[in-house]
């Protein structure tokens, strides 16, 4: 073979410099398409968020008198809430919210997920929906709707022990009240949390099953030593969006608080308390900076969560 023929044919193999060119330009232009796909939802993010955020953290610095107006404070009303009894008392008053309500939301939850995964039920689509519909009603609807429930003097409950002759439930009494937001915090959510497990369910390999089913395992040990330990993650998840917003609980005490006005004040929860320093009391500075730390507090509270959960599952 001639050194010219073999040259030529190399020559035919080997990309010339205007096609390496056009590949180039090619995955440029790919490149741009891809950032103006992705333009709008930065657009959106950048001005309904970070630009709120940062306006908001702005406003947190400063404070405003009557004698000066405007004046910069720097870290002052971080230290004014750092030190304030009721945004404190509200906040411990959510934790404990939490430490009750969660957990009961989740176990209701995680057996409702069980029972439609077993494959048992006859009526199991109707019971999923039975049970996920609360979470498409709005929670000023839900709110509203438990508020007239628990009534004292309207109540169904209140009329039924009136014509029973007992006394009627005091549902929105000191004693009573945050169980009675959890009971209807956990009627809204715990669909949510159950649509979450139940997914997760359905990802786990019948492998796991037939295995466990040569074995001879029931039912109950089967969702004790298979579903329930490949349920962590989804766990995890459900805990961590329940931190969030048991921190940001607003719309049922805001809405309560018109039926029992000597029982939620203005600081029972601390998105109230932000609120009314904001709307009513004109405090916008304060209310950044209480916003703010609210935030670093759900931050914390979730990292606790994670943490804990996964040092756990290493040991």
């Amino acid at each position: 073979m001639s050194v010219d023929t073999t040259d030529r044919r190399l020559g035919a193999r080997a990309p010339s410099r205007s096609q390496g060119h056009r590949h180039r330009r090619g995955g440029v232009s790919h490149a741009r398409t891809g950032y103006l796909f992705v333009a709008p939802f930065m657009l959106v993010f950048l001005a309904m968020l970070i630009l709120p955020l940062a306006y908001a953290a702005y406003l947190s610095l400063f404070q405003e008198r009557l004698i000066g107006g405007t004046v910069f404070a720097g870290m002052g009303n971080y230290t004014r809430a750092l030190t304030d009894p009721r945004l404190l008392h509200g906040v411990g008053r959510v934790g404990l919210f939490f430490l009750i309500q969660v957990p009961v939301m989740l176990v209701i939850a995680l057996l409702a997920a069980l029972a439609i995964d077993s494959g048992l039920l006859r009526i199991a689509k109707v019971f999923r929906l039975g049970i996920f519909l609360p979470y498409a009603v709005p929670s000023v609807v839900a709110a509203l709707m438990w508020g007239y429930l628990y009534g004292r003097d309207f109540g169904p409950f209140a009329q039924l022990a009136d014509k029973v002759g007992t006394a009627a439930p005091k549902f929105l009494t000191p004693d009573w009240m945050l169980g009675s937001l959890a009971n209807v915090v956990t009627w809204e959510f715990t669909g949510y949390n159950m649509i979450i497990l139940y997914a997760a369910l359905r990802a786990v390999p019948h492998d796991l099953y037939e295995a466990a089913a040569v074995d001879g395992a029931g039912a109950i040990r089967t969702a004790w030593s298979i579903k329930i330990p490949a349920l962590r993650p989804a766990l995890l998840i459900c805990v961590i969006f329940s931190v969030i917003g048991s921190f940001q609980l607003f719309n049922e005490p805001q809405l309560m608080q018109r039926l029992a006005p000597s029982v939620i004040d203005s600081g029972y929860t601390p998105n109230l308390y932000a609120y009314t320093l904001a709307f009513t009391g004109q405090e916008v500075n304060y209310a950044a900076a209480v916003s703010f730390l609210l935030g670093a507090v759900i931050v914390v509270a979730s990292y606790a969560v994670l943490f804990i959960t996964t040092r756990r599952s290493r040991v």
